[in-house]
């Protein structure tokens, strides 16, 4: 009999590694999404940016060839 509820425990506590490390697993997952959706976030404002820097630069470019004529 105490051999029984020895392996039961010892199950029991198996059984809460397996859940922790699955739940370690998922975690890790869902951060790793997190972290590739905001590298695209970034690299989207960064396409942005650069957009409206260069129509920055030609709308200058165009107003001081105006001035110039």
């Amino acid at each position: 009999m105490k051999q029984l509820i020895t392996a039961l425990v010892a199950a029991v506590l198996a059984g809460c590694g397996v859940e922790t490390a699955s739940t370690a697993a998922t975690a890790a997952a869902i951060k790793k999404q997190e972290l590739e959706q905001g590298k695209k976030t970034m690299e989207q404002a960064q396409q942005k940016v650069g957009q409206a820097v260069e129509q920055m630069q030609q709308s200058a470019k165009r107003g001081s060839e105006s001035a110039e004529k």
